[in-house]
């Protein structure tokens, strides 16, 4: 290959490193500012966040707010995907809940450790490399309801409150539209954060603030050790938690990673995405915090909104946070609410895939793919689970894609100037859902003695179409007429020898 066509990916690997590089934004006034601004703006997201998942989770919401700290700074040194954030979330307090609510603060600690071991084991042993079998209809779905969970987060802020909430997420919507358009150094959310925050203190406008949500700590974070006994008992009772944290942490961060590679063009290795997401649950475990993931909202916000790029906004925005919740308590606590709902409304909108139920493109969609991308986001909205609904919603692709390609399965007869001998033609995937009819093609009182049967236009994927070869010659053979098959590739040939005569066609 000559230098010329390489030339592509060499650019392509170098735009990658520099737009993603901590040196080079340092040594860039203008990428730095960037960093550091993105950082801030996603600290004071994050507090009501990491507040309402703490009482979602059923505990104190220190727990939440210091899990943010030490995920977001663990994950910006160890973690694959720079500019992603993680934190507390909605999905993993779901899931330790139950443990907090029945055995209390130690038995959870205990958990999100294990769940962080887990982890590990699960990213060195490849499992991100299973992102691949993710199809897109499923992502776009994911995308779609991840938008529409971000804005219905939003609605209880918006429910028995004072009009004057409502003027104030207008503004602070409108503050995000257009300030862009006149200057792109600021990010608008900061601006609309610190504005309406001024207007809010100055005109002493009775309005939910950030306070309102829970009391913020005012000592640092210490470290941890869970009061449990260390028995098969103990076990027992974190492990089935510990394994469902790992595994919705582990989808939710591989898959919004995924997302951020598509909006910033970037490559990141998702192997260390994964065991990363695992040690910063374990060393948050260990400061006493309930653990966590990516978060999808927040990443936005640092990547889309305010356009940063490397691992230091999200280091920053760990440090950013402690800052205010410890050093700043009392200031972070007057921000309006209304601030906030209007930053996430504007993040739920920009997430939105608007292009994917454009009515154009939905008549150019087969009706499977958005028959997957619907069910994907039914089930997340309905369960409020984006780890269920990305199962579902790849099962039910599963499911599609083997109806579809079981019809591309061909049988045909060719004319044979012999009379003792027919032939036929396979054509297409032999596999469980295609080989079953496959038994029902043939002519076996008509044909003669001597059946050929030509597989030099199929591949055979499986056991199940080897037992249906096998029921094919049986039941010619119960006619007394012979059978051969011919054409198999080298791997079809090899399966067939393995199983042939092997496999009950009746299981």
């Amino acid at each position: 290959m000559s230098t010329t066509e390489r030339a592509p990916d060499h650019v392509i690997f170098e735009h990658e490193e520099n737009v993603t590089s901590v040196r080079a934004a340092l040594r860039d006034p203008r990428k730095l500012r960037t960093e550091v601004l993105a950082g801030l703006v996603v600290a004071l997201a994050l507090i009501p966040e990491a507040i309402s998942f703490s009482i979602l989770a059923g505990v104190d919401p220190r727990v939440g707010l210091f899990a943010s700290f030490t995920m977001a700074v663990t994950i910006a040194i160890v973690g694959g995907r720079p500019a992603m954030i993680s934190a507390a979330t909605g999905a993993i307090a779901l899931v330790v809940a139950p443990v907090a609510k029945e055995y209390g603060l130690d038995y959870l600690i205990a958990t999100v450790l294990l769940a962080g071991v887990f982890q590990i084991i699960l990213g060195v042993s490849g499992a991100a490399r299973m992102m691949r079998f993710i199809p897109r209809s499923v992502m776009v779905g994911f995308v779609n309801s991840l938008a529409i969970l971000i804005f219905m987060a939003q609605i209880p802020h918006l429910v028995d409150v004072p009009f004057l909430v409502y003027p104030m997420v207008a503004i602070g919507i409108a503050i995000m539209v257009f300030f862009p358009k006149v200057n792109q150094v600021i990010p608008a959310p900061l601006i609309a954060i610190v504005l309406l925050t001024a207007v809010t203190v100055l005109a002493v406008i009775k309005v939910p603030n950030v306070g309102d949500q829970g009391e913020l700590p005012d000592s640092l974070p210490e470290l941890f050790i869970p009061d449990v006994p260390f028995t098969m008992e103990t076990l027992r009772i974190i492990a089935p938690y510990a394994l469902a944290m790992a595994i919705v942490g582990l989808l939710e961060s591989l898959l919004t990673a995924k997302l951020v590679d598509d909006i910033t063009d970037t490559h990141s290795p998702k192997t260390r995405e994964a065991w990363g997401q695992g040690v910063a649950n374990i060393v948050t475990g260990f400061f006493g915090g309930m653990g966590g993931c990516a978060m999808i909202g927040q990443t936005l916000i640092n990547v889309k909104a305010s356009r940063a790029r490397t691992r230091i906004s999200t280091f920053l925005a760990g440090v950013f946070l402690l800052i205010l919740i410890v050093g700043l308590g009392d200031y972070v606590a007057v921000i309006p609410m209304a601030a906030l709902v209007a930053v996430m409304v504007m993040v739920s909108v920009g997430t939105f895939d608007w292009h994917s139920i454009q009515p154009a493109t939905l008549r150019r969609m087969p009706r499977s793919e958005t028959f997957v991308m619907i069910t994907t986001v039914v089930i997340v909205v309905w369960t409020h689970n984006l780890a269920i609904g990305v199962v579902v919603g790849v099962l039910t692709a599963m499911v599609m894609f083997a109806r579809r390609v079981a019809h591309f399965t061909e049988v045909e007869k060719v004319e044979n100037e012999n009379d003792t001998t027919a032939k036929y033609l396979v054509h297409g995937a032999l596999f469980f859902a295609s080989s079953n009819d496959l038994v029902t093609q043939f002519d076996y009182v008509g044909d003669p003695e001597n059946v050929l049967i030509d597989l030099s236009g199929s591949h055979i994927w499986d056991a199940s179409t080897v037992a249906t070869m096998d029921a094919i010659e049986t039941k010619y053979a119960s006619k007394g007429k012979k059978v051969q098959f011919v054409g198999l590739n080298r791997q079809s040939q090899l399966r067939h020898d393995q199983l042939a005569g092997h496999v009950d066609p009746g299981h």
